[in-house]
């Protein structure tokens, strides 16, 4: 099974960071992939990310309109997509990872 990490985050964090979040969620575990989603929102990180989570993770998905902590992803296969990206279309993320069409960070 593929691992994901995923960071949400959108300039006001309130409705679209978690509607970003909670659709990764789903397409995720429809497509059979485990995943955990941090949530930069207007309460703060929520469900932050540690560091096994991201040495075991295949892939991390960086759905974000905003500045997010980068420096933790260094070496692992990174997509880079918008927060209406993970709303409103994310089963293409999900076509890239699945076409391996990802650059290493």
């Amino acid at each position: 099974m593929k691992k994901i990490v995923a960071v949400c985050a959108c300039p006001a964090g309130i409705a679209h960071t978690y509607m970003a979040a909670e659709n990764l969620e789903n397409f995720a575990k429809r497509k059979g992939y485990g995943i955990k989603v941090e949530t930069n929102g207007s309460a703060g990180v929520e469900n932050r990310l540690s560091e096994q989570n991201i040495k075991e993770a295949d892939v991390v998905i960086i759905a974000a309109d905003t500045k997010v902590e980068m420096e933790r992803f260094k070496g692992k296969k990174l997509l880079m997509a918008s927060v209406s990206d993970a709303v409103r279309k994310v089963e293409t993320i999900f076509e890239k990872i699945e076409n391996a069409n990802i650059d290493i960070y």
